[in-house]
């Protein structure tokens, strides 16, 4: 559990400083990402390159981004975090978000992990 939770903290601290090769460290190259909205899958990605693609294109969107654990829970091959999020909008975007917009928000992230340690799938679920 503990290697876990350092490898999660790892990847949470590279998101908030947008370093994307820190954020995809410990992820198993067939890794599946999904965001999950109000219970509806928005978003859905397979394999790391594809995900460093989407990760990469989001840098511009946000002039500051953060997430911030609030806890970990662990059951079999997966450990959940509950966060905090916010981010200042660095451009107007199609969904009405604005440049200066303030998001605040709280969610969960689910990891599952390998036998060898390495991140299978993340879901960021809001």
């Amino acid at each position: 559990m503990v290697q876990r939770e350092n490898i999660i903290k790892a990847y949470v601290e590279a998101y908030n400083n947008k370093d994307v090769d820190g954020m995809l460290h410990d992820m198993a190259e067939g890794v599946v990402f999904e965001n999950v909205s109000g219970g509806t899958v928005t978003l859905s990605i397979k394999g790391r390159n594809d995900l460093r693609a989407q990760a990469e294109q989001v840098l511009p969107v946000f002039t500051e981004r953060r997430q911030t654990i609030r806890a970990f829970r662990h059951e079999g091959d997966q450990a959940a975090i509950d966060i905090d999020y916010h981010a200042v909008v660095a451009i107007d975007l199609p969904n009405g978000l604005k440049k200066g917009d303030t998001l605040a928000l709280t969610g969960q992230s689910v990891f599952t992990f390998s036998a060898e340690g390495k991140i299978v799938k993340l879901t960021d679920i809001s």
